[in-house]
């Protein structure tokens, strides 16, 4: 998936085999000498660039400048800072100035692909959400999490429930569902708004330094330790600690963990006495944490202590409802962005497209789709054509180089795709071949081949049994037989629907083939 690689080094050399390497990982690579024309750069390319590298040691303006300066903007894009001094202190310094990650020069193409990897997982843009809702601090609402899915409404419910009480929440979920938006939801309708919220991507930081940036650490506490730092626990006292990718915590940092769950006290490393601190604790993990346990890998004692309150966040897949609403509103978002002056919509075959995609990086994967759309769009609509890499995917669409698709099979007979206003359907067999044969010809060139026509092959008006039957069996095969949803979409109630079946002899499993 590409991404935009903003590049800050001064160092002519290093600048090049950094965008050599930065584009043999498939991403785009923009280029500063300095922080100050870094930060130029940035601004004129703000809600473009994903992720930061950036170097220390520069004229006019250093790698710790940089670091401030984007934080009195409110900017959030990750920074993976490099550099050639590896002691914990310069680490901890930039980590504390709020880069996300660090490398030591030079660095290696493995390690560069999984700091970039691990900054890209991050929900930036999610958490930003719609610009014209949220404060420059970052703050979500409920009413920011957009969502129009059953399943989704119910994880919202949940969380609503767990922000009135101070009770630890794990957040369960695949990559890219949004686990740290609702975590920021529960935090701005809980008690504690307005204080801080503290996120730790547990899998990001190195295994050596997770203590020290979680706990603190004293003047002299170890080589190098020339300063007093306050932890993450410390800076997120009176409001809420976001442990991100809880079950990529090293074992031996869990006892400390433990300690400060149950007693409500952090151990700073190097200091003679316990601190007290008040933190709202929400995790999250895309793994199985009793799995984990099993294996010895997570503490069994500190899996209870945090998994008091557990909500699952099911994966866009299973809640497809949400993707038309997403889709919309990020294109509207990117749109704004991107500051194009006529209104972007969404073709009716795209949608199906994207309806159809079970997008395996949820809504991450599905927000970068759209945001390569809008960026790339030609026209004031984007069609099938702008989700070449999703089209691929979905069994029947091939690609041409030139028209863009060209045939998509449909059973014994195959449609040909000539141009973006003769869309093939997403879910072949909507229609029954008897009567789809009949008046293909006649609806080809004025809709999509997964309408539902309005004449027979006569010329007269369908009788409105024959349509609705045909609408239902449409409805079970779009919405994959969940006979609630169908009911729901139709207007209809649950036991009208299943009359219908009956009077129509539709087999709900298999709706255009008759009932037994």
């Amino acid at each position: 998936m590409t991404s935009q690689i903003l590049v800050i080094d001064d160092d002519p050399v290093q600048r090049r085999l950094l965008t050599n390497m930065i584009e043999r990982l498939g991403h785009i690579a923009h280029l500063a000498d300095n922080g100050r024309s870094g930060l130029e750069l940035l601004e004129r390319k703000r809600g473009l660039i994903s992720v930061i590298l950036l170097d220390l040691m520069m004229p006019e303006m250093n790698g710790h400048g940089f670091l401030e300066a984007i934080a009195e903007r409110g900017i959030e894009t990750p920074v993976i800072v490099q550099t050639g001094q590896g002691g914990i202190e310069t680490v901890v310094l930039a980590m504390q100035a709020g880069a996300f990650d660090f490398v030591v020069k030079p660095v290696s193409p493995e390690r560069l692909n999984v700091a970039i990897t691990n900054a890209l997982k991050l929900d930036h843009r999610e958490n930003r959400g719609r610009a014209s809702k949220r404060s420059r601090s970052g703050t979500v609402a409920f009413d920011d999490v957009v969502s129009a899915s059953p399943a989704m409404i119910r994880v919202l419910d949940l969380a609503r429930r767990a922000a009135q009480s101070n009770i630890p929440i794990v957040l369960e979920g695949e990559s890219g569902v949004g686990k740290e938006m609702v975590a920021r939801a529960i935090q701005h309708a809980s008690e504690r708004a307005g204080k801080p919220f503290v996120t730790v991507n547990c899998g990001a930081i190195p295994h050596n330094l997770v203590e020290s940036i979680l706990f603190g650490h004293e003047k002299g506490a170890f080589t190098g330790a020339t300063d007093k730092h306050s932890g993450k626990f410390a800076d997120a006292d009176g409001g809420t600690l976001f442990l991100d990718e809880i079950g990529d915590l090293p074992v031996e940092v869990q006892v400390k963990l433990l300690r400060a769950v149950q007693q409500g006290e952090i151990e700073t490393i190097g200091a003679r006495h316990p601190q007290k601190v008040n933190v709202r604790l929400i995790s999250a993990t895309n793994k199985d944490l009793i799995n984990e346990v099993r294996e010895g890998r997570f503490r069994e004692d500190l899996y209870y202590r945090l998994n008091v309150f557990p909500i699952a966040i099911p994966a866009l897949r299973k809640r497809k409802e949400d993707i038309p609403v997403l889709v919309r509103t990020f294109v509207e978002r990117f749109a704004l962005e991107q500051r194009l002056t006529a209104p972007l919509v969404v073709s009716s075959g795209a949608m199906a497209l994207l309806t159809a995609y079970d997008w395996p990086g949820n809504i991450r994967q599905l927000e970068n789709a759209i945001f390569r759309a809008v960026v790339l769009a030609e026209g004031g609509e984007l069609t099938v054509k702008d989700f070449p890499q999703i089209a691929t995917q979905i069994p029947g669409y091939v690609v041409a180089e030139k028209s863009g698709f060209t045939w998509e099979e449909t059973g014994p007979a195959k449609i040909q795709v000539a141009d973006a206003g003769h869309l093939p359907p997403v879910y072949p067999h909507f229609a029954p071949a008897e009567r789809a044969e009949g008046r293909n010809a006649m609806v080809a060139d004025h809709q999509p081949e997964n309408a539902i026509a309005s004449v027979d092959d006569g010329g007269n008006v369908r009788k409105l049994a024959d349509v609705e039957e045909e609408l239902i069996r449409f409805a079970l095969k779009f919405y994959r037989g969940q006979m609630s949803q169908v009911a729901r979409k139709l207007g209809i109630g649950r036991s009208t629907l299943y009359r219908k079946l009956k009077d129509y002899g539709i087999n709900p499993d298999d709706p255009f083939s008759e009932a037994a």
